[in-house]
């Protein structure tokens, strides 16, 4: 299903009964920079960070540098809540079902429990974080079930009952000129770059652990399954990768700074159900 560029619609300015020629010249010229109808992932991509780009730069470390940073501290919420005020939801204008996430207590700890039938909505959260200072990103995580038609290698399974989503900033000093030129135009249409780069996180239906390829609608989004298959299902599972070694190991290439973290349960794709638990979110200083 299309998770699509209609973010551009909501964009400060936009307005769907004027469109000059140039401005009709520009969107089609980064349509073929950064294609988004029907294609999810990138889509996604581009949807995290015009929602990112909207809210205000925010870093956990710019007047300190503690061991850890809390990203998402949601065991510190009430059950009934609204979510901390850093995390808004991402939805798709042509995907009608959202996925619901709300603030539930499970085994006397407050955590994100997300439904998703056929549908598909993320949770996100916008901040500056280095890698090289915080390398280390650990979470905990629980699905009550994969899917039958999930599968991380075809775009027909591009659904994940669970996933970690990190961006990372646009530098200009990683892409060559012909490549910032593209940057440059999707930045006319969208109103703020596109991620240089993008990870995920997922727990996938039968890819073996450790696998790591990009995602089948663009190579800027590398997918490192993380859990996979029936052999975990309904148990809290704690997770802990290095960003900065994956980053490295998925582009071949230093990491620029980390722009934002998303959850995402999705099930738009696979026209299936799914149901998963999101705890704490923390990134740390390598020991």
């Amino acid at each position: 299903m299309e998770k699509n560029d209609s973010f551009k619609d909501s964009l400060p300015g936009h307005d769907n009964n004027h469109h000059s020629e140039h401005a009709d010249r520009l969107r089609l010229t980064a349509l073929r920079v950064i294609p988004t109808s029907r294609q999810p992932t990138i889509c996604l991509t581009i949807g995290l960070w015009l929602i990112l780009g909207m809210l205000p730069p925010f870093s956990l470390a710019q007047t300190s540098s503690p061991e850890t940073l809390e990203v998402g501290a949601f065991s510190r919420s009430q059950v009934g809540e609204t979510f901390p005020k850093e995390w808004q939801p991402l939805t798709f204008e042509k995907i009608k079902e959202h996925t619901r996430y709300e603030l539930i207590k499970d085994k006397d700890q407050v955590v994100v429990k997300a439904t998703s039938v056929e549908s598909s909505s993320g949770l996100t959260r916008a901040i500056t974080i280095d890698p090289k200072t915080y390398p280390i990103i650990t979470w905990r995580w629980k699905v009550e079930n994969v899917f039958k038609n999930g599968d991380v290698t075809r775009k027909e399974g591009d659904d994940y009952p669970a996933r970690i989503y990190i961006t990372f900033a646009y530098d200009s000093q990683k892409v060559g000129f012909f490549e910032q030129a593209k940057y440059e135009t999707a930045k006319l249409l969208y109103g703020q770059y596109p991620p240089l780069g993008a990870i995920n996180y997922i727990w996938e239906s039968k890819s073996p652990i450790g696998t790591m390829v990009p995602n089948p609608y663009t190579d800027r989004v590398r997918m490192f399954v993380t859990q996979s298959g029936t052999k975990k299902l309904g148990q809290w599972v704690t997770e802990e990768r290095n960003v900065y070694e994956d980053y490295l190991r998925a582009f071949g290439e230093e990491p620029p700074m980390i722009s934002g973290v998303a959850i995402m349960t999705d099930t738009d794709n696979t026209k299936e159900a799914a149901i998963a638990y999101f705890g704490d979110i923390v990134f740390k200083k390598k020991p």
